[in-house]
């Protein structure tokens, strides 16, 4: 079985068009994805909600988690792990550097589908 590797660093954003408590919703290599910055850090999510599809872009940040609008999913930044009451499939999260005041993101592959 081939090993899984990380995608190279694609062009993401400007530092300072992320803003703390919100997220910026963009595409990145053909996939939509959430940039937020919490605790001087910069995390890169898929910005669909497992759920339902909702933007975790336009959802509430707040103690190093995204809320879902539509129904109150939870998602960990750092790890993209489904916390709280509402739980559902982790979202992916995407690996981040900053270069330059620029961010740039790997696109974490997506799990193989069971045959």
């Amino acid at each position: 079985m081939p090993h899984a590797t990380m995608s190279e660093f694609l062009p993401a954003a400007r530092l300072d068009q992320l803003a703390a408590g919100r997220g910026l919703a963009l595409e990145v290599g053909g996939v939509s994805v959430a940039l937020f910055v919490a605790a001087g850090e910069v995390h890169a999510l898929d910005d669909l909600c497992p759920h339902s599809g909702g933007p975790l872009s336009e959802g509430p940040v707040a103690d190093g988690c995204v809320t879902c609008p539509w129904h109150g999913a939870r998602f960990e930044l750092a790890s993209g792990r489904s916390v709280g009451e509402f739980q559902c499939r982790d979202v992916r999260r995407h690996a981040t550097r900053v270069v330059d005041g620029r961010v740039e993101a790997a696109l974490t592959p997506r799990p193989a589908r069971r045959a």
